[in-house]
């Protein structure tokens, strides 16, 4: 079965950096789509980074573009998320997702289809 492993959530001060993980696993076909989306306290869950190995190509929020890189490791089944020069509105539990019937990058949460389960990111002021 499909699972998806995030890891490397933690507490920051603003300014700094942390480095997400998500190890995918079980996956039939090499195509497919990882990406990475979260959720502020009291708000909706929004996308902030994918890569798809379909195609290679990326996407990020704007609010993230020139802070976050996201980059996979396809040998390792590996996909991270630097994120650089955080901020105290980044703070969130960050999920990362899988795109397998179309296996190409998503913005929206609804486009997913496979979940694993979040990693919380808090970024102190």
């Amino acid at each position: 079965d499909v699972q998806l492993q995030a890891s490397g959530g933690g507490l920051v001060q603003a300014g700094g950096s942390l480095r997400l993980s998500c190890a995918a696993s079980g996956f039939t076909l090499d195509d497919y789509a990882i990406g990475w989306l979260r959720q502020a306290p009291g708000k909706e869950r929004e996308g902030v980074s994918c890569i798809s190995r379909a195609d290679g190509s990326t996407y990020s929020a704007d609010s993230v573009k020139g802070r976050f890189t996201i980059s996979s490791d396809n040998a390792k089944n590996m996909v991270s998320l630097q994120m650089n020069g955080l901020k105290p509105e980044d703070t969130a539990v960050y999920y990362c997702a899988a795109k397998v019937i179309s296996p190409w990058c998503g913005e929206y949460e609804y486009e997913y289809d496979y979940w694993g389960k979040g990693t919380l990111v808090t970024v102190s002021s």
